[in-house]
């Protein structure tokens, strides 16, 4: 049986069943287990790696690379990192990876498999390591990933540009008509959001519109934006927005985390979208998206190129320890779900 035959009947990808079979370490349990099922169903077994066909000789030795969440418990709610990260490997046959992925409670926390050099080189994502801990990664080739927590992070990183972002986002209420904006978001601490935020409301400004930050309340140190039913902050939100005056019309949610609960609020408070309001988010989550009351225009990140910018430059960073001086790399966003109806009269 076929590979492809595996994995129609596993509903998974081809991709999937050959890291089932290879590195199987690296597959989600619940994909891990439907198709180790099917194999044993259909008595697959895998020929052993020094049978196989090929030019083994000219594959790479593979480079071991670690992704070490800073702050975070091993939580479910970031297997779509880890997904995302897998789906780079088949794309450079020739470029062999082994991932792992390491969690640490806090930014003082150094991982023994850093501090042992297991790995060739790391991926940063979270929160900022502590300064003893950037210290001991002198050495050992390592990238951020996503949005820098502070803009003195000294070494290489590859994120969203965020100021693009919220100049796009003004940009397009703008080109909608609208005169009178507001930002809305939860966690204006977040790297990511501050950023946005600040850039939107420098663009609106020089577009000659009024903009009004309506922002949450101030967690400082969140490692992570995870989606959760604020259902109490965003009612508070929406209060704000409706008691500004003028009452804004275009509304840019740097992130999108929490715009389920957000329109929710806006809904029970008697607004319509299209008639009171229209919104563009600054990022594009499909499973967030999808299952909003509306379908406002957002801008997707690019998820798939920042991951496979980061896990290239890294690699080149390995192949290349003598070069010197930090590179930064930044990925635009792409407008997507722009509206088709005609302007509000703002």
């Amino acid at each position: 049986m076929l590979i492809a035959d595996i994995a129609l009947r596993a509903k998974v990808s081809p991709a999937t069943v050959s890291r089932v079979i290879n590195q199987p370490h690296l597959v989600a349990p619940d994909r891990l287990a439907r198709v180790q099922a099917v194999m044993t169903a259909v008595n697959y077994i895998p020929t052993p790696l020094h049978r196989r066909r090929g030019p083994k000789s000219r594959l790479a030795t593979p480079k071991k690379i670690a992704v070490w969440f800073v702050g975070a418990r091993k939580s479910s709610n970031l297997n779509w990192f880890q997904d995302q990260l897998l789906q780079v490997q088949p794309s450079n046959e020739r470029q062999r990876i082994e991932l792992s992925v390491i969690f640490t409670d806090t930014p003082d926390d150094f991982p023994r498999a850093l501090a042992e050099r297991q790995v060739d080189g790391v991926i940063i994502q979270g929160m900022e390591p502590a300064a003893s801990s950037i210290q001991k990664l002198a050495g050992l080739p390592h990238v951020w990933f996503m949005t820098r927590r502070t803009a003195a992070y000294p070494g290489d990183y590859v994120e969203p540009d965020n100021d693009l972002n919220g100049r796009l986002a003004a940009d397009y209420l703008h080109s909608r008509g609208h005169k009178t904006l507001a930002v809305i978001s939860t966690d204006p601490a977040y790297s990511a959001v501050a950023w946005r935020v600040k850039s939107f409301g420098e663009r609106a400004k020089e577009l000659g519109l009024t903009v009004h930050n309506i922002l949450g309340k101030a967690r400082p140190g969140v490692s992570y934006l995870e989606i959760a039913p604020l259902h109490e902050e965003s009612d508070t939100l929406v209060r704000r927005m409706m008691q500004t005056s003028p009452r804004p019309t275009g509304l840019y949610m740097p992130v999108d985390h929490f715009c389920g609960s957000l329109f929710r609020s806006m809904r029970q408070a008697g607004l319509k979208s299209e008639r009171d309001f229209e919104a563009v988010l600054g990022n594009y989550n499909p499973v967030i998206y999808h299952n909003l009351d509306h379908l406002p225009a957002a801008l997707n990140i690019n998820l798939p190129t920042l991951v496979r910018k980061v896990v290239d430059h890294l690699v080149w960073r390995i192949e290349n320890p003598t070069a010197i001086g930090r590179v930064g790399v930044t990925i635009a966003p792409t407008m997507v779900g722009m509206a088709q109806s005609k302007p509000l009269t703002a």
